[in-house]
């Protein structure tokens, strides 16, 4: 198991590009996956990785040996996925991430009861707005709310989820209230989600018309959504997001929902994983854990604003 242990510091080592990153995304200390790296060096008898004081690159041989290596893992986790449906009890570990709204208010709390369920299952969960590279970044599933990109990922679609513009009364008091999705572009400073690569430079508006695409501008954006839900209730302008992330602010006011009659089209709420886990019995597990109580939150959370707002 050790030299295991070495094969797979090794790779994460050449995907993150530096020793502490591979460690620590495998749980060791730099000291310990530097020492995996040199066992496997003395084993093999070759170098793995040019090394200066700036960078770690694997060397020609190293690339080779990733090449095999990453081959040799695959094929020992489908070997373990398909014994563990075998198994009385699932365990192991799930590499997941999530956009951070999503992840903070519905994935996130659902860990802890899904761990007490299945305790033999660990969870590393990571976050961020911005598109991972499921492969390059060693996860097994990738839940997101918007449109699933084209990748050969399977893609497994959870619900549809509601969108909402909405801006803080403070806004509204200077900037007026829109009465038809064409006032957004005059003069409105509307919050965007952008970081490099984002799709989203245009907001689609399921109008009295018809869906529409408008090409809204704002004097400044971010690549973290909680930041432009906290701008939005400072007054600074309006947004664009799922209902359920800015629910409970509908619901006490400090936000108010604009052009009920034109909302923005639904996003998808969905998760993909590569094919290879299709077969793995905790993947169903959480997937279908998340697809059940994390439907359950976002319905009641759209339930509060309706009972508000009605």
């Amino acid at each position: 198991m050790a030299y295991l242990e070495s094969l797979r510091v090794f790779t994460r080592v050449v995907e993150l590009g530096s020793i502490t990153s591979g460690g620590r995304d495998l749980r060791l200390t730099p000291a310990v996956a530097s020492k995996r790296i040199k066992e496997l060096e003395q084993h093999l008898g070759v170098r793995l990785f040019n090394r200066t004081t700036r960078s770690l690159t694997p060397t020609e041989v190293g690339k080779r040996f990733y090449a095999e290596a990453r081959r040799v893992l695959e094929t020992i986790d489908h070997a373990e996925t398909v014994v563990a449906q075998f198994a009385a009890v699932p365990h192991g570990v799930i590499s997941i991430t999530a956009p951070l709204g999503l992840g903070r208010r519905i994935i996130a709390p659902l860990i802890p009861e899904f761990s007490d369920q299945y305790p033999g299952i660990e969870i590393r969960m990571r976050l961020s707005d911005r598109r991972v590279d499921i492969l390059a970044d060693g996860i097994d599933l990738a839940f997101f709310v918007g449109s699933p990109p084209d990748s050969s990922l399977k893609l497994r679609k959870l619900a549809d989820c509601v969108r909402v513009l909405c801006a803080a009364p403070s806004y509204l008091e200077r900037q007026g209230v829109p009465q038809e999705p064409e006032d957004l572009l005059k003069g409105h400073n509307c919050l965007l989600l952008r970081y490099p690569r984002s799709p989203e430079y245009y907001w689609m508006l399921n109008t009295p018309r018809g869906v529409q695409k408008f090409e809204v501008s704002g004097r400044f954006d971010a690549d973290d959504s909680d930041v432009l839900t906290d701008w939005a209730l400072a007054g600074a302008g309006i947004v664009n997001k799922p209902l359920f992330d800015v629910a409970e602010h509908l619901a006490s006011g400090q936000l108010v929902e604009l052009l009920p009659q034109s909302r923005p089209m639904p996003s998808i709420f969905g998760c993909l994983y590569p094919h290879r886990k299709l077969q793995d019995p905790k993947m169903r597990l959480l997937v279908d854990f998340v697809a059940e109580r994390g439907l359950k939150a976002m319905r009641q959370d759209a339930g509060r604003y309706a009972g508000k707002s009605g």
